[in-house]
């Protein structure tokens, strides 16, 4: 189990990468524009990124 928690996090960290490293102008854009929603939109955003991880490991179970 642990290990496999290890294992999801290293790729979490090396998809989360990805966009600074390839194109950092447009990640700092990004962040800009986050900074100008609301908290409320921007828990939308996470709740709804966690359903949807939920989902996905809900489906990798079947």
């Amino acid at each position: 189990m642990a290990t496999t928690l290890l294992m999801a996090l290293a790729l979490m960290l090396v998809i989360e990468g990805l966009l600074p490293f390839l194109a950092p102008k447009l990640w700092r854009e990004t962040f800009q524009r986050l900074m100008q929603l609301s908290d409320g939109q921007i828990r939308f955003f996470g709740l709804t990124s966690m359903i949807a991880g939920l989902f996905l490991l809900l489906i990798s179970k079947l």
